[in-house]
């Protein structure tokens, strides 16, 4: 029998509203101008990706069931819904989550779908309400928890109460709390981490409604620096469209330019800012002879120090590869 659960999402939404607006207010009566804050295009973009994302996902929602039920109908073992076992549900399902966000982050083509979060240079509550139009990629992830016999409606209220969580994190305007929180729980200060486009803080604090994960499996980075906000290379676009589609065009046309079946895979299946060896190498000695060559320009001639005189400034250093969070 499907367990009868509410819809989190649905009577949460007069909370996000709220808190929303508050957060506007906040803004207008005390402003910040080291926080990214608000912008009205930038979160009309959003909350239009939001708003998408819902129909879209209502498609994608057909044949995953599909699948969520077969599985589920094959599977002897079963997961009563108790309240104890919906607690149990809910660390697993966050567990899961954990791997499904690091995915995301480390796979190309599961990037091209999580990009879209990432692509905001602000952040603030909306930027929460920018979700993909193709979250498709998402549901291999929990297929273990059908297998062990919790239900896909289990399941999907499982997901949206990890959702509904991670709205609030999303904002500046809350500080660390407490060390035992900080510890335990995802909070703003870990998710602007997470949302930052800073080298120390990419591809860190992974986890929905639990840091622990982050702790154990080595991706925890604590707020030090401000965050910078967005995509080491930035999108700088409102188009909803391109929003949700940019980094599958980027795939496509990396993979039309490549010269073999291994660097085609690659394009797709390693992590977002991947060249191959040859490329990469390319890329290097390029920079290295730009860098030469700007330092013997910008070398006065009254002091012209040879090469072995000054290593240090002749040294090329390897470009880090573009990289989005």
């Amino acid at each position: 029998m499907e367990p009868n659960l509410p819809d989190v999402v649905l009577w949460s939404i007069p909370a996000f509203v709220l808190l929303t607006v508050i957060e506007m207010v906040s803004y207008r009566l005390h402003p910040d101008e080291d926080a990214a804050g608000y912008e009205t295009k930038d979160a009309a973009t959003s909350v239009t990706m939001g708003l998408g994302s819902l129909g879209f996902d209502l498609l994608w929602k057909i044949p995953i069931l599909a699948i969520y039920m077969g599985v589920y109908e094959l599977t002897p073992l079963r997961v009563p819904v108790l309240w104890w076992t919906v607690l149990l549900m809910l660390l697993a399902q966050d567990f899961f989550y954990y791997w499904s966000h690091r995915g995301h982050h480390v796979i190309r083509i599961l990037w091209a779908c999580h990009v879209v979060h990432h692509s905001s240079e602000k952040f603030n509550l909306t930027t929460a309400l920018r979700q993909p139009w193709t979250s498709a990629t998402v549901w291999p992830f929990y297929l273990p928890l059908i297998a062990c016999g919790v239900h896909p409606a289990a399941l999907a209220f499982c997901q949206s109460a990890n959702l509904v969580y991670q709205f609030w994190v999303h904002t500046e305007r809350v500080g660390k709390l407490p060390r035992p929180f900080e510890y335990v729980l995802n909070t703003p200060s870990h998710h602007r981490v997470h949302h930052a486009s800073q080298g120390g803080y990419l591809d860190r604090n992974y986890g929905g409604i639990l840091i622990i994960w982050d702790r154990m499996f080595g991706s925890f980075a604590a707020e030090a620096e401000r965050p910078v906000y967005g995509l080491t290379k930035n999108i700088s676009t409102y188009n909803p469209l391109r929003v949700a589609t940019h980094e599958y065009a980027a795939i496509a046309r990396d993979v039309r330019a490549a010269d073999t079946w291994s660097e085609r895979a690659g394009r797709v299946f390693r992590g977002p800012g991947w060249q191959p060896a040859a490329k990469a190498g390319a890329v290097t000695a390029t920079t290295a002879v730009a860098d030469t060559t700007s330092a013997t320009t910008l070398t006065p001639a009254t002091s012209a120090p040879s090469v072995s005189s000054a290593p240090d400034t002749l040294s090329p250093q390897a470009p880090a590869p573009e990289r989005a969070l």
